[in-house]
């Protein structure tokens, strides 16, 4: 018998320990990343990780913390991997560094810091940068635009202006607009058949990006780091709400597999939507809330007006966090409901 530990207490678990393995697992998507667009995302999840840990750092200083524990535990560094993969590669530096300390002040500090924080830090940046720099969000670099990491380097410094020549629209709001301008003479199908953007599935090449964070998800989800529930619901209201609208209208709707391997879909599944903090405690609460927000994710996509709607379908969940749990509480060992 091990008298190391208290005997309720069923695996040996820190914060430090389930935030290693979480930038782990990102490690598969970070290097299907680098093989389609080029190593400009490892310039940008630099700049953010030297952002996130100075913001932490200074915050900490000033609310009287000790650095060497709270720096150490990786929460700031799994924020700002969070924050340079959801933001555009060829986003200017200063873009993901005003994003990561809005997302380390604002969003986590100011609440009282990891474990008060009620929204998504890494959510919070995006929504806020999206909002305010609708422009530079939008822009993302084609798989195949030929420039190399000396040109991306120096788009991200500001040194280069042919921006516009290298990126262009997600696969996400390429049909969307499409769709728009088609003024509904023309159907998915035909749009995704002709269009360079999409592949077989998606986006083409952004396919192998969703795989990747699927693995990366699945490897958590074994490893116990995180349950089955959100990932599980949030990608089922995404499938609902896309399919029951395809077999409704195929010729105006994507089919589910397009929104599932299309834009942070994976990605908010396993490691966003997940985020224990911000997120239900209870198991009914847990599949209420990501298949809300894989619902809600689907609606933003489709009919407001930005490319993906995963940062505010989670962070509108997290507005809903206290009411879930409050009615999906279960009942008292020994007492009736």
């Amino acid at each position: 018998m091990n008298f190391t530990t208290p005997p309720y207490l069923t695996q040996d678990i820190s914060v430090r320990r389930v935030m290693l393995h979480v930038l782990a697992a990102l490690l598969p998507g970070i290097a299907v990343y680098v093989w389609l667009i080029g190593p400009a995302v490892l310039a940008q999840i630099g700049i953010a990780t030297a952002t996130a840990l100075a913001a932490e750092a200074a915050m900490l200083l000033a609310r009287g913390r000790p650095l060497a524990l709270f720096l150490g535990d990786g929460s700031a560094v799994v924020t700002a991997w969070l924050i340079a993969l959801a933001f555009p590669p060829l986003a200017p530096w200063w873009l993901v560094a005003v994003g990561t300390a809005f997302a380390i002040v604002v969003a986590k500090h100011l609440y009282g810091g990891l474990g008060q924080n009620p929204f998504n830090p890494a959510m919070i940046a995006f929504a806020a940068c999206i909002v305010s720099f609708p422009a530079l969000m939008s822009q993302w670099p084609a798989v195949d635009s030929g420039a190399g990491f000396g040109e991306h380097l120096a788009l991200i410094l500001g040194q280069a202006p042919r921006l516009d020549a290298l990126a262009g629209a997600t696969p996400l709001d390429a049909l969307k607009t499409a769709l728009k301008l088609g003024e509904g003479q023309t159907s998915v199908a035909a749009i995704t058949a002709n269009a360079a953007v999409f592949g077989h599935v998606a986006g083409r090449g952004w396919e192998w990006l969703a795989l990747a964070y699927l693995a990366g998800g699945l490897w958590l989800g074994w490893r116990g780091i995180i349950g089955w529930r959100v990932p599980a619901s949030f990608l089922a209201g995404l499938a609902a709400t896309s399919g029951a609208s395809w077999l409704w209208r195929p010729e105006a709707f994507a089919d589910p597999l397009f929104h599932l391997f299309s834009g942070g879909s994976m990605l908010g599944a396993f490691f966003i939507a997940t985020d224990p903090v911000t997120g239900c405690t209870t198991p009914r609460g847990k599949l209420i809330f990501g298949f809300s927000a894989g619902a809600l994710a689907w609606l933003i996509r489709v009919f407001g007006g930005y490319p993906d709607g995963v940062a505010f379908a989670v962070l509108l969940m997290n507005l809903c966090v206290p009411i879930i749990d409050l009615y999906t509480q279960p009942p008292i060992f020994g007492m009736k409901k």
